[in-house]
């Protein structure tokens, strides 16, 4: 059985690598000039459907978001906002984590609804905030709802055999 310690410090490391895989994956997604914009797929978002395995990932995705953000230069308001967004969709994601499909759900409409308003009023894109609702949302869809899917379905299978 493990200790407290053991059980905080595993938590702690389970965070920072998720955190880690969140802000390299992002690298990933800016290099190929997906993770910004108005069409973005943040190849990272995918991370935001591992709390239906890990608690520990809500940390990891929401400070992942954070340093992400910082170190690609987003305005203030993404750096602040952007993060929030990613909290609220890991949160709906835990919640709903015996349903993995519709676990799917929080983290895409969390940043459909939000992250438009940080296009418009953050970053001063001139496309109509439901345009941005439907860009943003297609690239969660295809982020979380397609590759998420598909990283969980393969997660299930390498923890079932440990």
């Amino acid at each position: 059985m493990k200790t407290k310690t053991q059980k905080r410090t595993l938590y702690l490391c389970q965070a920072a690598v998720i955190a880690a895989l969140y802000v390299i994956l992002t690298f990933l997604a800016n290099l190929l000039g997906l993770a910004n914009g108005v069409i973005q797929i943040r190849l990272s978002e995918m991370l935001c459907l591992l709390p239906i395995f890990l608690p520990a990932a809500i940390p990891g995705v929401t400070i992942g978001c954070l340093l992400a953000n910082l170190l690609t230069s987003a305005v203030p308001l993404d750096i602040l906002i952007g993060p929030i967004a990613t909290l609220i969709g890991a949160l709906g994601t835990y919640a709903l984590r015996n349903h993995h499909l519709l676990a799917t759900i929080p983290p895409i409409l969390s940043n459909a609804l939000i992250i438009p308003f940080v296009l418009a009023y953050g970053y001063e894109m001139e496309q109509a905030i439901w345009f941005m609702m439907i860009t943003v949302g297609v690239g969660e869809i295809l982020s979380v709802g397609v590759l998420g899917m598909i990283f969980i379905r393969a997660s299930e299978r390498f923890l079932k055999k440990m």
